[in-house]
């Protein structure tokens, strides 16, 4: 999963963007007496699903310890999709796309006195080939969201001291540049490393980087000893177009005027092999789509996707989006829900449920009729099992923005990342307080040692339930009982562009 606080530049090839107590059993009600004798919330489980979380890190640990885009590891990632849907009956597409992939070729940031590691933003532009050294400056308002942050700040040739939260990354970056800065650095408002991207290509970024909170604090006390201190910041990039591919495959049975969907990404970040982002939601689907493979009929149709470059800039999933867009919106036009699921493994875990209600988070995006009915899909069954849970924004800043932008129903689970766990959180999950639900979230140690099987067992018996429930009926979120008309996309304006 890419940094959840982004919200990514859309580019495809059209553009230039936490063991515990014991498994929760599902409820006996679970399963609709149409489809009989697969109740997917006993069948989906955590055991089950641990299986492929396995071979994904078995292809990992073969393949330079990643399963990012572009690799050898994200390769054998998608072969061995392919295995086990093909195996289940399916029939599999990958989709070819190309992106414009960031590589840091050098990085040097020294500021007198403090021990730093800082990680770039993806797309962040290069320094000059001898990077620069700059006084501090800092906008009016730390987060510097709004252009009105630098007013009056005159940066020039300065390096930005600018802390994470309010907005994107590159909306911080470009405010910054405006202002003269020759570079930016980000400092985190939580416990853990900053990793990010700046969700696109745009010669107006400045180089940008990320900071530890508490490295961000050390630079803070330097500077305040000593206001003219001077860093040296030198960062070099480069932008290689790379093909990478999404795999798709779909229901042999059901009504395909009336698609369901469920989404995954695949891709690793580099520094790992990924295994709770995003093998665990990479994984639950698999063995979704493997146990709906063994029904009767279905009444909709359901399609999975396996969603390349998310961690580049959720770019497989626009990808897939724009070109129904452009080329078959009728098909657009034929899904009637999304259902998300990325990271539901996370060791330090909450059970979060999209908040398409808004009932704890006031959505920063438009929410389409019908998600709060997806959305209750998961609460209602948690609720009918005694499992505890919490809403997670629905903020668009993962692979269901762009099925929103256009207008379709979505909602999903996520278990956390970098978020921090709070005293109320630890009271319903376990846990420990203070400390982000993912402690290895974009790190090595993301990998199969620390992923919760509590966790994945809850979310992936969820993840079975709602898959078999759409699949039936849409009803609560369409109107139609077994099949029907899908949500017809927006103009062009929404985000979509060519």
């Amino acid at each position: 999963m890419r940094n959840k606080l982004l919200t990514p530049t859309v580019a495809s090839v059209a553009l230039t963007g936490l063991l515990g107590a014991a498994l929760l059993a599902p409820p006996a009600t679970a399963a609709p007496p149409e489809i009989p004798g697969r109740d997917l919330a006993k069948k989906v489980t955590g055991e089950r699903v641990w299986d492929h979380l396995e071979a994904f890190q078995e292809i990992a640990d073969e393949n330079g310890g990643n399963r990012a885009m572009g690799t050898p590891g994200y390769e054998a990632s998608g072969a061995y999709v392919e295995s086990v849907l093909q195996k289940a009956g399916y029939e599999t597409e990958r989709q070819y796309f190309e992106v414009e992939q960031f590589s840091v070729l050098d990085l040097t940031v020294e500021v007198p006195g403090v021990e730093l590691e800082p990680r770039p933003m993806s797309y962040s532009t290069s320094t000059p080939d001898d990077g620069v050294t700059g006084m501090l400056v800092e906008p009016s308002v730390v987060t510097g969201c709004a252009a009105g942050d630098w007013g009056g700040i005159d940066a020039t040739g300065m390096i930005a001291l600018v802390s994470r939260g309010g907005c994107t990354f590159a909306a911080k970056s470009l405010n910054a540049a405006a202002a003269g800065a020759e570079a930016v650095i980000i400092y985190n408002n939580a416990a853990g490393a900053l990793n990010g991207t700046l969700g696109g290509p745009d010669a107006n970024f400045a180089p940008t980087v990320g900071v530890t909170q508490a490295e961000g604090d050390l630079i803070l006390q330097a500077w305040e000893a000593n206001p003219d201190l001077e860093v040296f910041f030198d960062l070099q990039t480069s932008l290689e177009t790379k093909e990478t591919f999404n795999v798709l495959a779909e229901t042999r049975t059901g009504r395909d005027d009336n698609v369901v969907m469920l989404g995954a990404h695949l891709d690793s970040v580099d520094e790992g092999a990924g295994i709770n982002d995003n093998g665990s939601g990479s994984a639950a689907i698999l063995e979704t789509a493997v146990q709906l493979s063994k029904g009767g009929p279905l009444n909709n149709k359901v399609r999975f996707a396996w969603w390349g470059a998310e961690e580049l800039g959720l770019l497989g999933s626009w990808h897939y989006i724009e070109d129904l867009y452009f080329n078959s919106p009728e098909e657009l036009e034929d899904i009637s829900a999304y259902l998300n699921f990325d990271m539901i493994g996370s060791p330090n875990y909450t059970i979060g449920v999209y908040d398409a209600n808004e009932s704890t988070f006031e959505a920063p995006v438009t929410v389409p009729d019908g998600s709060v009915a997806v959305e209750s899909i998961f609460t209602d069954y948690f609720d009918g099992i005694d499992q505890p849970w919490v809403d997670s924004p629905f903020s668009g800043r993962s692979d269901y923005q762009a099925f929103i932008e256009v207008g379709i129903p979505a909602s999903g689970l996520f278990t956390g990342a970098d978020g921090v766990k709070t005293e109320e959180e630890a009271d319903m999950f376990g846990g420990t307080a203070g400390i982000l639900l993912d402690p290895n979230y974009h790190t090595p140690a993301d990998d199969i040692d620390n992923v919760s099987m509590e966790a994945l067992d809850i979310m992936s018996r969820a993840i079975g339930h709602a898959a078999q429930q759409l699949a039936w009926s849409t009803e609560d979120v369409n109107g139609e009982v077994g099949g029907g008309p899908g949500n017809a996309p927006e103009p062009p304006g929404k985000g979509l562009r060519r």
